[in-house]
């Protein structure tokens, strides 16, 4: 932004002490003329001839009141052009702090040293503040390079196996359009996950009452088949439990937690529960399942967009595409609402949702 040039801080506090000083001056001297000189003879030999008159009096305090108050604005002046740099020089490192942050420099910290003032107050939470954006733009870079290696990975599928059927023409076409079509829908589902998360990140949706008890019994209905598929229990218990959001990212958010809870699960005879009720003012979401154990220090990092069980995995067997829980993540923040994941000892995760209830 283009400004006109003008005064500095510093000149601005160093005319401000010297003119300070100045009008301290100017009363001192007013003060000494109304309770001291002008209650002094003016008369020509001063009183009986032995003491002085005040026309005497004010050409002899004149010449010096005038060199005090010069003194004190050349005080003024150097004095308060050292002390303002002082007090200022915290604020010339902030702003040196905040130019390399500007030109891209996130790794730089103040550090300012000393007792707490305003001063250091203000550098603290600009370091706070650049340690929180180096870290969701190095967790943006992640997301993109990971986003970027996912979407490459099904076109690159695509033109192996177009290239192996270009070259081997006697190769069976209906196997090769199967699993076109499997990469083809990878890629679209990755594609409507990216566009989902874009979205509920962005919070531009139209709220309504939402009953999430509802919205639970939709999910199991839609997953039952899934679940009997894989020989898993799935139960759906508690009450009404209302809330303001897009009907939509609810769906989308119980329906992932549901379809994770399957997946990661035992090979058979697992279970999933999902319990809905208001407590308080709060409408929550409760989502259990059995499974196998997850290590403590694993479960914090679940709802990075590609995380995939207990590591990171980019390849095109798994069911998922690795944003399941980060659109959960990002879907109730969209919301207002909390998020925690328990693991249980014996194996399994209990999640639980927690967003502003309703009456």
């Amino acid at each position: 932004m283009h400004r006109r040039p003008g005064l500095s801080a510093r000149l601005k506090l160093t005319l401000s002490y010297a003119g300070f000083l100045a009008v301290a001056g100017a009363l001192l001297l007013a003060v000494v003329w109304v309770f001291l000189l002008r209650y002094v003879p003016d008369t020509p030999k001063g009183l009986l001839g032995i003491a002085p008159n005040r026309y005497l009096l004010v050409r002899t305090f004149a010449p010096a009141a005038a060199v005090a108050m010069v003194v004190l604005l050349v005080f003024g002046f150097v004095g308060g052009w050292i002390l303002a740099g002082r007090m200022l020089a915290p604020l010339t490192q902030i702003t040196a702090a905040a130019r390399m942050a500007g030109n891209g420099s996130l790794s730089h910290r103040i550090r300012m040293k000393g007792r707490q003032d305003e001063f250091r107050e203000l550098a603290d939470a600009f370091d706070t503040m650049l340690e929180q954006v180096e870290s969701h733009v190095a967790e943006q870079q992640r997301f993109a390079a990971n986003a970027s290696h996912e979407l490459r990975t099904p076109l690159a599928i695509s033109r192996t196996l177009l290239d192996v059927a270009r070259k081997d023409p006697t190769r069976d076409r209906g196997e090769l359009f199967e699993r076109l079509q499997t990469v083809n829908t990878r890629a679209i589902d990755l594609t409507q996950a990216l566009l989902l998360l874009s979205r509920s990140d962005r919070g531009n949706f139209t709220r309504e009452s939402v009953d999430l008890s509802l919205v639970a019994e939709e999910t199991a209905e839609t997953l039952f088949p899934l679940a009997e598929q894989r020989g898993i229990t799935l139960d759906v218990t508690g009450g009404a439990a209302r809330t303001s959001g897009s009907a939509e990212l609810l769906l989308r958010m119980v329906t992932n937690l549901v379809q994770n809870a399957i997946v990661h699960n035992l090979p058979a005879g697992g279970t999933v529960t999902v319990h809905t009720e208001a407590q308080g003012d709060a409408s929550v979401v409760r989502v259990e399942n059995t499974g196998h154990p997850l290590p403590p220090e694993l479960v914090p990092t679940l709802t990075e967009p590609f995380r995939r069980g207990t590591e990171r995995v980019r390849t095109d067997e798994h069911v998922g595409v690795g944003l399941g829980l980060a659109i959960v993540h990002s879907i109730v923040r969209a919301h207002d609402g909390t998020l925690d994941l328990v693991p249980h000892t014996a194996g399994g995760l209990l999640v639980t949702v927690r967003l502003p209830g309703m009456p």
